[in-house]
């Protein structure tokens, strides 16, 4: 525990930083690039939307509870090797997916993968906090993330031009192939663990830290904000494939793995609403990126597809702003137990993910797209109200720096 961390500059930076690149781009590549075959399961195996759906949610799902158990068991085995096994399994299990002979068991694969892929952003953070220099953290974190965005837009742009032209099964090969190889990457790349020391919390500590985190005034919304958000966003594109591909659009595959090119507009607004919010406050700021995203969910009503899909983009916006606010601001209230309400900040945002998202399928099956858009603007306007509440909550006071201003947490 005494060895120095990884500086900025140093070469095991480079490779440790690199290695969560790919850490982050074949997770969320793994986890989402069957978003855009839905419509193609569905055909296939005969199913409602809400059916298909499943193929995102019993991955999603099981992520959310696995996050809540696999930071415990890094705290056993390692953060490194963990984060190795998860991510070769993963690929694996993608790659068997693509084989599946039947939709029961392309499911069970995709549980299985979702399972697997918990050990990645579960300790992800963990790991580059212990072994790399405290002033170079936020970069490393930095290329991890940057690198979720990427393999979420990335992963189903591949599937999408991979199953235009070849198939589903052919989609999913790729990915999983991808996966295996980013998997192998990192596991070349990623340091040894130096700094890391075996620890675990009895259960009794582990309930007592969770009630405590409960009971504080903030966290608690924050993480039904982080439910709904995630819910919203997950709805939208699960189902916008089916729209475009249908009359009167009739849009090939290729070109509706196009819209989700609108990620980048993401990664832009995580950015720039973070970096309002520091200069602004949370509190002030928060409502803002949630209200966009109710306006794009509104505008995705609209006939033109034009308007449509920049209806999307707008949704895109304002739930990467929100969910870069959000996030930090847990960070900021959790104190001493960031990890466990980390955790318990993303076990919400992939339930969010996995019972919403679903929900949506039976809103499409019974109204269509006005179903849709109407079941995400009423979780946008709860989320909002949740967003006005949080105004109101008293921020801690936080024991700044000599000099400091005291921040806002």
């Amino acid at each position: 525990m005494g060895s120095e961390g990884h500086a900025r500059g140093g070469t095991t930076y480079r490779r440790l930083t690199l290695a969560m690149l790919f850490a982050g781009f074949s997770t969320f590549s793994l986890l989402y690039a069957v978003q855009p075959l839905l419509p193609l399961f569905a055909d296939q195996y005969r199913l409602s939307a809400a059916g298909a759906s499943l193929a995102v949610s019993l991955a999603t799902g099981p992520l959310a509870v696995g996050i809540l158990v696999a930071g415990a068991v890094s705290d056993r085995v390692g953060r490194r090797p963990l984060m190795v096994w998860a991510m070769i399994a993963a690929g694996a299990l993608t790659l068997a997916a693509a084989a599946a002979p039947g939709w029961g068991a392309l499911l069970a694969f995709r549980l299985l993968t979702g399972v697997a892929l918990a050990g990645v952003p579960a300790v992800a953070m963990a790991y580059v906090a212990e072994e790399v220099d405290a002033a170079s953290v936020g970069a490393a974190m930095g290329l991890y993330i940057a690198g979720s965005a990427l393999g979420g837009m990335g992963g189903r742009l591949v599937a999408s031009l991979v199953a235009d032209l070849a198939g589903w099964r052919s989609a999913l090969a790729v990915v999983g192939l991808l996966g295996l190889a980013m998997g192998e990457a990192f596991r070349r790349l990623a340091p040894p663990s130096r700094r890391f020391a075996r620890s675990a919390l009895p259960p009794r500590a582990v309930l007592a830290q969770t009630k405590r985190l409960f009971a504080d005034a903030a966290l608690p919304l924050l993480y039904a904000e982080a439910f709904l958000l995630m819910g919203i966003f997950v709805t939208i594109y699960n189902y916008a494939g089916f729209r475009l591909l249908a009359p009167p659009y009739a849009l090939g595959q290729a070109a509706v793995g196009a819209v989700f090119l609108l990620y980048l507009l993401g990664s832009a607004s995580s950015a720039w609403f973070a970096g309002l919010a520091g200069r602004m406050g949370r509190r002030r700021v928060f409502w803002v990126p949630i209200a966009i995203a109710i306006a794009g969910t509104a505008l995705t009503l609209a006939r033109p597809l034009g308007v449509f899909v920049a209806g999307i983009g707008v949704v895109t916006i304002g739930f990467f702003g929100a969910h870069s606010i959000a996030s930090a601001w847990v960070g900021r209230r959790a104190t001493g137990q960031r990890g466990q309400a980390a955790a318990l900040y993303l076990f919400f945002y992939y339930l969010g993910s996995s019972v919403l998202g679903s929900a949506g399928g039976v809103a499409w099956s019974r109204y269509g797209w006005a179903g849709v858009a109407g079941f995400c603007l009423v979780a946008g306007v709860v989320a909002l109200i949740l967003g006005l509440v949080l105004r109101g909550v008293p921020p801690l006071i936080v024991e700044p720096p000599p000099g400091a201003s005291i921040p806002e947490a």
